[in-house]
Protein backbone atom coordinates (compact mmCIF):
# COMPACT_ATOMS: atom_id res chain seq x y z
CA UNK A 1 0.00 0.00 0.00
CA UNK A 2 1.92 3.13 -1.09
CA UNK A 3 0.68 6.22 0.43
CA UNK A 4 1.07 9.48 -2.41
CA UNK A 5 -0.60 11.57 -0.45
CA UNK A 6 -2.92 11.80 2.71
CA UNK A 7 -5.82 13.71 1.27
CA UNK A 8 -4.52 17.28 2.73
CA UNK A 9 -3.63 18.62 -0.60
CA UNK A 10 -5.07 21.96 0.21
CA UNK A 11 -3.11 22.06 3.35
CA UNK A 12 -0.16 21.15 1.20
CA UNK A 13 -0.70 23.68 -1.16
CA UNK A 14 -1.13 26.51 1.54
CA UNK A 15 2.53 25.31 3.10
CA UNK A 16 4.22 25.30 -0.27
CA UNK A 17 3.14 28.78 -1.16
CA UNK A 18 4.58 30.27 2.63
CA UNK A 19 7.48 27.90 2.79
CA UNK A 20 10.00 29.58 4.26
CA UNK A 21 12.47 31.50 1.54
CA UNK A 22 16.26 30.07 0.99
CA UNK A 23 18.15 33.02 2.53
CA UNK A 24 15.99 33.01 5.49
CA UNK A 25 16.68 29.43 5.64
CA UNK A 26 20.32 29.82 5.52
CA UNK A 27 20.26 31.99 8.18
CA UNK A 28 18.21 30.17 10.58
CA UNK A 29 20.45 27.48 9.86
CA UNK A 30 23.13 29.78 10.68
CA UNK A 31 21.64 31.03 13.96
CA UNK A 32 21.24 27.25 15.04
CA UNK A 33 24.82 26.08 13.98
CA UNK A 34 25.95 28.97 16.35
CA UNK A 35 23.63 27.87 19.06
CA UNK A 36 24.77 24.05 18.97
CA UNK A 37 28.34 24.57 20.44
CA UNK A 38 27.97 24.18 24.36
CA UNK A 39 30.56 27.04 25.06
CA UNK A 40 28.78 29.23 23.77
CA UNK A 41 24.84 28.30 25.25
CA UNK A 42 27.30 28.64 28.43
CA UNK A 43 28.31 31.98 27.77
CA UNK A 44 25.07 33.14 26.44
CA UNK A 45 23.48 31.73 30.20
CA UNK A 46 26.67 33.81 31.58
CA UNK A 47 26.05 37.35 29.76
CA UNK A 48 22.11 37.13 29.86
CA UNK A 49 22.09 38.24 33.50
CA UNK A 50 24.44 40.83 33.51
CA UNK A 51 27.02 42.73 31.46
CA UNK A 52 29.97 41.01 31.44
CA UNK A 53 33.74 41.48 30.28
CA UNK A 54 35.81 38.77 28.97
CA UNK A 55 37.48 38.21 32.05
CA UNK A 56 34.83 37.50 34.30
CA UNK A 57 32.93 35.05 31.63
CA UNK A 58 36.56 32.97 31.52
CA UNK A 59 36.12 32.72 35.23
CA UNK A 60 32.91 31.71 35.68
CA UNK A 61 33.32 29.04 32.85
CA UNK A 62 37.21 28.19 33.87
CA UNK A 63 38.55 28.20 30.47
CA UNK A 64 41.30 31.04 28.89
CA UNK A 65 40.60 34.29 27.83
CA UNK A 66 41.70 33.46 24.25
CA UNK A 67 39.27 30.71 24.31
CA UNK A 68 36.56 32.73 25.37
CA UNK A 69 37.14 35.63 22.89
CA UNK A 70 37.35 33.21 19.93
CA UNK A 71 33.49 32.11 21.11
CA UNK A 72 32.44 35.74 21.26
CA UNK A 73 33.46 36.89 17.90
CA UNK A 74 31.53 34.23 17.09
CA UNK A 75 28.34 34.83 18.89
CA UNK A 76 29.12 38.67 17.94
CA UNK A 77 29.08 37.64 14.33
CA UNK A 78 26.14 35.99 14.45
CA UNK A 79 24.61 38.87 15.97
CA UNK A 80 23.68 37.33 19.35
CA UNK A 81 26.02 39.95 21.32
CA UNK A 82 26.72 43.27 21.41
CA UNK A 83 29.91 45.01 23.47
CA UNK A 84 30.87 48.24 25.00
CA UNK A 85 34.41 49.54 26.30
CA UNK A 86 34.67 51.22 28.88
CA UNK A 87 38.16 52.64 29.28
CA UNK A 88 40.40 49.14 28.55
CA UNK A 89 37.43 47.05 29.09
CA UNK A 90 35.03 45.30 26.82
CA UNK A 91 31.78 44.35 28.16
CA UNK A 92 29.03 41.72 26.49
CA UNK A 93 25.64 41.56 26.96
CA UNK A 94 22.94 39.40 24.75
CA UNK A 95 21.88 42.56 21.49
CA UNK A 96 18.28 41.86 22.28
CA UNK A 97 15.17 40.29 24.23
CA UNK A 98 14.45 37.69 21.00
CA UNK A 99 18.06 36.60 21.87
CA UNK A 100 16.52 35.95 25.36
CA UNK A 101 13.25 34.68 24.58
CA UNK A 102 15.20 31.82 22.10
CA UNK A 103 17.52 30.84 24.65
CA UNK A 104 14.62 30.83 27.69
CA UNK A 105 12.38 28.87 25.23
CA UNK A 106 14.63 25.95 24.31
CA UNK A 107 15.56 25.24 27.82
CA UNK A 108 12.05 25.49 28.92
CA UNK A 109 11.29 23.09 26.00
CA UNK A 110 14.08 20.44 26.88
CA UNK A 111 13.12 20.80 30.59
CA UNK A 112 9.53 19.41 29.68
Amino acid sequence: MTHDTCNHNKHLEEIKTNLINESDTQKLSKLFKVLSDETRIKILYTISKHEVCVNDIANVLNLSQSAISHQLKTLKDANLIKSRREKQTIYYTLVDDHVHLIYNQALSHIKE
